[in-house]
């Protein structure tokens, strides 16, 4: 299992894990799209704009292996958000590789794009 150094382990202040320390000896917990409803707390809401903000610094648009990323926390953005590279997904599988879909990602979390500062940079305005 990839270790992802320099990813946060949860969200500061909380403990809303992003990553686990060690592979699962029972098996992998499997990834599995999981339905975020509009009336779900604002907390559940600040780690999943965390979280996206924290893949998005980390890995931006390049596909990047599971590894130790939480799959609980991966299940929120999982079809949307998040999704596989490959056609064979493995959804049990700590190698299988993801990437962010940006324009769904920004459209759901505007926010961790806006905190960028570089996409409404206008070079005109720079002479």
């Amino acid at each position: 299992m990839l270790k992802h150094r320099g990813f946060p382990g949860r969200l500061p202040g909380t403990d809303y894990q992003f990553v686990i320390r060690r592979a699962n000896p029972r098996g992998v917990t499997p990834l599995v799209a999981r339905r975020r409803f509009p009336d779900r707390k604002p907390a559940d809401r600040r780690a999943d704009e965390g979280f996206m903000s924290a893949l998005w610094s980390h890995f931006g648009p390049e596909p990047f292996e599971r590894g130790n990323l939480d799959a609980g926390r991966l299940n929120w953005l999982l079809d949307r958000e998040v999704v596989a590279v490959e056609e064979d997904f493995d959804p049990v599988s700590y190698d299988s590789l993801l990437r962010i879909d940006e324009a769904v990602a920004r459209a759901s979390f505007p926010r961790v794009f806006e905190a960028e500062g570089f996409d409404d940079w206008d070079e005109e305005t720079e002479e």
